[in-house]
Formats: structure tokens, sequence, C-alpha cells
């Protein structure tokens, strides 16, 4: 499964990078469909240039496009700006505002385009040349700023009611490393000033609830540098949480209908040669493992004896219809006698008719290369490529085509929590949230154009399931559509299959109701896909599930079923990971619940506090750890001889979610005074009672 092509803030802004973004041209359509905030923001930036002018009249200008959150201008400027600079950028953009310059939209030529400015910066002329011929060139001057700009702006400078300055940082020119390196100056901007203020609120707590912060502070989660970047270990506590989604995942599939599988870590190349996934996907996949021949089994074949027996039961005909006699022995030798014949060969192929001759003459080379590729082994030259697998889907292809299959067996829903390794560049690996190393929640429905529908729609019926039960109230659904420019590029060269496929996408997304959004040029490069956006409580963006449509695959791997009529067809694939992978999904919940984990998902979910060390009181607290921990509660004693405030501050500290704080008099009574992180003391309960709420709680998963 590819998977990886949402865009929330941190698909843009460190998954994706936004150098990638700036490789593409937005059409005048997209540009026509931006929000009355993004073109606030759009404007900012046009203000940010001029300020940037002002100060340093040398700069030169390449994009300043609005994106999450916020916008960017990126300058070729001798100086370095750095945060010290901000103060007096805004001065000057402040001074624009309150000029309340309107935008001017000037419709040029080519010709007066290139001579915008007295010395047009070499960026603005690589923009131009790159223009279609068929789209108006247009400037935008806002006071004595002139840009070139396919807009849209606001009316004013004045309507941009809020704004700062946040960051800078380097970015080369449309992403490419071999362009020059330019200085991108970040900052936001909102038609208000307590939108502003909300926003970096949000930010600060953003910072607080951070999972690479809170991830260190509750021992979840590690990485170190002799494992490798982006290859996160987890430690006891965080393992728990990934087993709870596990058990989540595997019940919710099961009563599904669906069969679990386990594949390798690694396979062949010619797996995904098969796939498609190499060359499309090569540059996010592990360089190869190359291995030498000694001892190689595989697609060539194991014995000369083996190779010449099948060779000649699939060339006979062709072969002695020209009146030659394939080597019948298993020996070097009869296969050299063979050959010796080969002008006695070429001569009797060119007296074959013409429509005969080419077929004989391929039969007679892969006779030839076969040969030769025994003796490469035999010499120990021959090598073998594996790769780390990157997705599960080929794999299940082959479970798929292991057995011969019939439109009863359909839909077949194969499932497997499946370890997959992705070659990210070190600049976009950060946190859990882009590794190197992932758990994939992933399945492989096969199901005919019949089935189609209600297959996809039961995918984003279990989305929604799963975001009710962890408080997920805000989504989004980013239908990902083909450029058919790019066919044979980046999306496999089928184009009635991608507007069949798409459209039946589409229509199961208006049939359900379900809210979405359609963008071109985004999906895998075997069919359309939906990727989930989801926002956490404090309104952080995420993409943390998938769910994609396959028409090459199945095709590339010939997998087949036999419908009514005892036909061959070839089924659908839907791809699907309704939970993503346990390290993004765990990163999303650590900072939805800010460590905060509900009973049934916290790692550690009852620790029991005794007020004194008396023998008698500690014995009490160990029968009852017994017997939650009878009950599979992972519950936790702290014997320490510290005062009865550091044991509840110290449990308070690691977010336990549950304390059973005994005293003699709870002890007495056969009972427990009941503490819950985030609301303090609930009192004394009997001991049952207790127990039984926190069983009942955590067989609900109740949030």
């Amino acid at each position: 499964m590819g998977g990886q092509a949402e865009r929330p803030s941190e698909r843009r802004e460190r998954v994706k990078s936004l150098d990638r973004m700036t490789e593409e041209r937005k059409t005048p359509e997209m540009r026509a469909q931006m929000t009355d905030l993004e073109r606030l923001r759009h404007s900012a930036s046009h203000v940010l240039a001029t300020a940037i002018l002002k100060i340093w009249p040398e700069a030169q200008f390449a994009a300043g496009p609005p994106v999450e959150n916020g916008f960017y201008y990126d300058v070729d400027l001798p100086h370095r700006i750095s945060p010290d600079d901000f103060e007096k950028i805004e001065a000057e953009m402040k001074k624009e505002i309150k000029a309340n310059h309107p935008f001017e939209r000037i419709e040029v030529s080519r010709d007066e385009a290139l001579g915008e400015r007295p010395d047009p910066s070499r960026f603005k002329l690589d923009i131009i040349e790159n223009i279609p011929a068929y789209e108006k060139i247009s400037l935008y001057r806002s006071g004595d700023f002139i840009d070139l700009c396919a807009g849209p702006h606001i009316m004013h400078t004045g309507n941009i009611g809020a704004f700062k300055l946040t960051n800078v940082a380097s970015a080369y020119y449309k992403g490419d490393e071999k362009n020059p390196q330019l200085q991108r100056i970040y900052g936001t901007a909102f038609q208000t000033k307590k939108e502003l203020d909300d926003y970096f609120a949000m930010l600060e707590e953003a910072k607080k609830r951070d999972h690479r912060k809170l991830g260190k502070e509750l021992e979840l989660f590690v990485f170190d540098d002799d494992v490798g970047p982006g290859l996160p270990m987890f430690l006891p506590r965080g393992a728990v949480i990934a087993e709870e989604l596990e058990k989540l995942a595997k019940e919710t599939e099961f009563a599904a209908g669906y069969q679990r599988v386990r594949t390798p870590h690694i396979a062949r190349e010619s797996l995904y040669k098969k796939s498609g996934h190499l060359p499309y996907y090569a540059e996010s996949m592990f360089p190869p493992m190359t291995l030498r021949a000694e001892g190689f089994r595989g697609p060539i074949l194991e014995t000369l004896e083996e190779a010449s027996e099948k060779l000649v039961r699939d060339m006979k005909s062709a072969f002695e219809s020209i009146g030659l006699i394939p080597p019948t022995g298993s020996s070097d030798e009869s296969f050299r006698n063979f050959f010796q014949q080969e002008d006695v060969i070429e001569k009797k192929i060119e007296d074959l008719p013409e429509s005969l001759r080419e077929k004989v003459a391929g039969d007679v080379a892969k006779l030839k290369w076969e040969l030769f590729k025994h003796a490469l082994l035999k010499a120990g030259l021959a090598e073998d490529r594996y790769y780390l697998k990157a997705m599960n889907c080929p794999h299940h292809h082959k479970l798929f085509a292991a057995i011969p299959r019939s439109y009863r067996d359909l839909p077949l829903r194969l499932a497997e929590y499946g370890t997959d390794y992705r070659y990210e560049k070190s600049g976009e690996l950060f946190g859990l949230m882009r590794v190197r190393s992932l758990q994939m929640n992933d399945a492989h429905i096969y199901c005919t154009p019949e089935q189609f529908e209600a297959e996809f729609n039961a995918v984003n019926e279990m989305y929604l399931k799963y975001f009710k039960l962890f408080g997920i109230e805000k989504y989004l659904m980013r239908f990902s559509t083909h450029d058919p420019s790019k066919l044979g590029q980046k999306f496999v060269d089928e184009p009635e299959l991608w507007k069949q496929t798409e459209e039946m996408t589409r229509n199961v997304l208006k049939n359900s109701g379900i809210n979405y959004v359609e963008v071109p040029n985004e999906a895998a490069f075997y069919g359309p896909k939906i990727d989930v956006q989801a926002w956490s409580v404090i309104g952080r963006e995420f993409s943390i599930a998938t769910n994609q449509v396959d028409f090459a695959q199945p095709r590339s791997f010939d997998l087949r079923y036999k419908d009514r009529d005892n036909i061959d067809k070839i089924p659908i694939c839907i791809h699907r990971a309704p939970l993503g992978t346990h390290e993004r999904f765990i990163g999303f919940l650590i900072e939805h619940y800010a460590g905060n984990f509900p009973l049934w998902l916290s790692p550690e979910q009852v620790r029991i506090l005794t007020i004194s060390d008396d023998p008698k009181l500690v014995d009490y607290a160990r029968s009852i750890l017994k017997e939650l921990r009878a009950h599979q509660v992972r519950a936790e004693i702290d014997e320490s001889s510290d005062k009865i405030n550091g044991k509840i501050q110290r449990a308070e500290q690691m977010k336990i979610h549950t304390m059973f704080v005994i005293g003699k008099r709870d002890m007495d009574a056969d009972a427990v005074s009941v503490r819950v992180h985030g609301k303090g003391n609930l009192g004394a309960k009997p001991r049952a009672e207790a127990i039984a709420e926190i069983l009942q709680s955590i067989k609900e998963r109740r949030s």
C-alpha cells in the first residue's frame, strides 16, 4: 500500500515537504477555488515581499503561496534573514497594510511580463517560461510593488486584519537540490487579532502535547543513533498501546469477515517489478540487498536438467518444424553440440515462412539465454536482489493467487499487521509521524465490480466507527484522482480504467453522504484513493488512514477467479488501512489525549498506593493487585517508603489513569479510595465495586 499522499499541516510542512509542493503550478481552476483565508494569506505574502524589498532592494523572489496555517515567500538575498530581522520587516508590512493599497490585476503579454522590473528575477523568468501558452499572464500591483502572479488576492492590503512572521528556513528552488538554495520566510495571517491570538494559543498547547515530548516523559518510545534515524523502538508502555490497537483492529476485522495472514519482511526484486512499485516507488524503498549466486534458487530454473526439460517441452514443436532436434540430455556438452549448429540453425530460420520466423528465432534465443544464465550460476557470478518490504500488497496478491478462486470466495478480505520499511528522506522524518519502520494496519479486499460499492463503503464505515471510539469529531476524506498528462510516468497507463474506477469511487462517496473533497494528481500510481484527514481536540490536522482502489496490480499478477459461467475474471482490489500505522496513529493519540489515555488504552491502568508500609496493608494491596492482574488489568503497586503525597504526585506525572489509595480504614472496610487522573479523588468504594467498574470500562472501551 502506498498511503502517503495526504496533505494536513504535518503532511504539507514535514511529510511531503513544501519544496515539492512548489514544483507544480496551480491551474486557474485550482486558484479560483482558494478560500477567503487563503486569498488573504496570499496577499500577505505580497506585503511581506514589499517590505523585504524596501529594506533590501537587491532581493529577488521566487514563489509566495498560501499554505496550511499561513504563507511564505522564497527570496534570494545576500543578507541572511533571521528572526532578529522580523521586527523591522513587520514594521514595514504594517505600513503597507495601513496604506490600504488596492491589489490591481494587470494582464500582459509575455514580452511585457519579462520587463515587469528593470532587472527581472531569474526565478520569475523561469516561471514565465513554464506558463502554458493558453494561460493569460498577469501581474499584481499593490502600492510600489509589482509581482508576476496569477492571483487571486483580496481587495486591499488593509483587509489583512492580523499577521505575524513565524520562522525562516532554507528551501531549494522548485524543491530540487540541483537548483539554488533560497531563504523561505514564513508567516501567518488572519482576519482578526483574536483569531491570530487563538492560533498561537493553540500552538502553545500543541507544544505541551507534542508526542515527542510526551513520548519521552511517559516512557513510550525512543530513537537511538545506533539503531538509526526514523526507526522507533517502543518501550513497554508504548508497546501496550500498539498491542491494544492491534487487538481492537483484529476484533473489528474478525467481525467484518477478514482473514489474517502473515508475510516475510523481504522479497525478491521481481515481486516489486511485477507489482509496479519498481520503478514507480523506488525512491521510497531501501536499496536492495545483493546476494551472490552461491546456493541460488529461484526464477532461473534450479538445475540444468530442469531447464533442458522445460525448454524441450515448450519449444519442441517449433524446433521440429525446421528440422532441429533440441538436446535431450542434461549435460553441458549436449547444449554445446546443439549450438555448434548455429549456422545451420540461422539458415533454417531464414527459410521459414515469415509468420513463423520471428517466433522460432525467439525460442532459440531463449534457449541460449537459459544456457548463459546457467553458466553464470555455475561460475558463481549471478546475483539475486532482495528489497525490504515497503508495502504488503504484493505479498497478499501472491496469497490470493496461491489457491484457485471462485466468485463464491469473493469478497476475500486478507488482513495483516505487517512491518514495512520506507526510505524517507532524513529531512522528512518527524517523530512517529514520519518514520522508516512502520506497522501497517493493512488489508486487501478482492471483490467483483458488483461488490465494490458495498465493500468500499464498509471500509469508510469502519473509519467512522473508529473515529467515534477515539472521540474524533472533525474529519475529511480526500478523494485523490490522477492526472491524464502523467499516465505512464506517475500513474499506470490505463486511461479507461482510471475513468471507470474514479467514477465508481466518486459514486460511493456521493451515495454515502460522507464529507469529502476531490484532489487531482495525488492518486496512488495504481488507482484512485481516499486519504482521511482528522483533527485532534486542539485542532491539529493529521492524516491517519487510507482507502485505495487498485485496478493495475491484479492484472500485473494475473489474479483470476471463476465467475458463475466458469469464465476467468480479474478482481478489483481495495487497499485499506483504517488505523494507518501504529507509529503515526499512536503519535496522533498522544497529542489528541495529551497523554491522558482512556482506561482501556492506558499503558498502566491502575496503580495501587498504600498510605503506610504496614505489612498487613501491603498484603491487602498485593491481594488487590493479584485480583486485577488475574483479569488482565495492567496494574502496579508502589511499595516505596515515600509519603502518600509523593506517591500520588509520581503517579500523576506519569498520567496513570486510576489510582487505588489504600489506608487502614479502606482495608478494614474491604474498600479502596479511588483517584482518577485529571478528576481527582472520587471517594471510597467497596473493593468489588471498584474492580467491577474498572473491568466494565475496559471491556466497553469507554472514552
